[in-house]
């Protein structure tokens, strides 16, 4: 890895974030509902736990996911990601620029939710160490699905259903409202029910489901990165 090159892609690719209306807009949808749920109810009571996971969900769905995922499907459909690689950058440096601009907007765009929410949590070692588990899977996810499709249009194919199970997962409860219920009980186990039972001082197992899911994010990074290679190569 090249730091130099690194910083140089992520200067480029933080400006053509900011010229993308598509891209920049993804970072006002947690902004958004953060601000309509701090409006529910008297505005005394701390927002429930699950209302300020639901908005972790959607900024790393919305934003990191769908960031990295749309900016590597841009460039698979302009054909330039064969120049990037032929470039001296490296295809780690070029993750590592792109990895870099979304989890900046990320960041920025959870800080001002929370901020709007007035969250006032105590953010556990647990808890902080399952957030960035939970950042690594989504990044994995989305550089590999913008590693294997030809457009940014396909993207959305893969998106929608990444959001609604793994952004979106505390809605199952509004949906489905039998707590018994078989699909209920499936979605127990999805990385963001671990976050919060991290949260709620949980510690052993939801970490280890966690650690199971990201490691899993990493098995489809490292073949969707060797079969990209594979193609580029011929």
């Amino acid at each position: 890895m090249n730091t130099g090159r690194i910083m140089a892609i992520f200067e480029k690719d933080l400006k053509e974030f900011m010229r993308n209306a598509m891209l920049f807009t993804t970072i006002l949808l947690p902004i958004f509902l953060a601000f309509m749920y701090s409006r529910m109810g008297d505005g005394e009571e701390a927002l429930p736990t699950m209302l300020v996971y639901l908005i972790v969900g959607v900024a790393f769905s919305a934003i990191l996911c769908s960031g990295i995922m749309t900016m590597m499907a841009e460039e698979n459909e302009k054909n330039t990601l064969r120049g990037l690689i032929q470039s001296p950058a490296s295809m780690v440096d070029i993750l590592a620029g792109k990895s870099l601009v979304v989890i900046l907007m990320t960041a920025a765009s959870l800080v001002i939710s929370f901020l709007i929410m007035d969250v006032a949590f105590e953010w556990s070692v647990a808890s902080v160490g399952g957030l960035v588990l939970l950042a690594l899977f989504f990044l994995n996810v989305g550089i590999a699905v913008g590693l294997t499709v030809d457009s940014v249009a396909t993207t959305s194919v893969y998106l929608l259903p990444i959001m609604f199970v793994f952004g979106f997962t505390p809605m199952i409860e509004v949906i489905i409202p039998d707590s018994d219920h078989f699909i209920r009980q499936l979605t127990d186990y999805l990385p963001l029910y671990q976050n919060i039972a991290l949260h709620e001082n949980e510690t052993a197992v939801p970490l280890l489901i966690l650690v199971a899911w990201t490691l899993v994010s990493f098995l489809y990074v490292t073949w969707a990165f060797r079969k990209r290679m594979s193609d580029e190569a011929k």
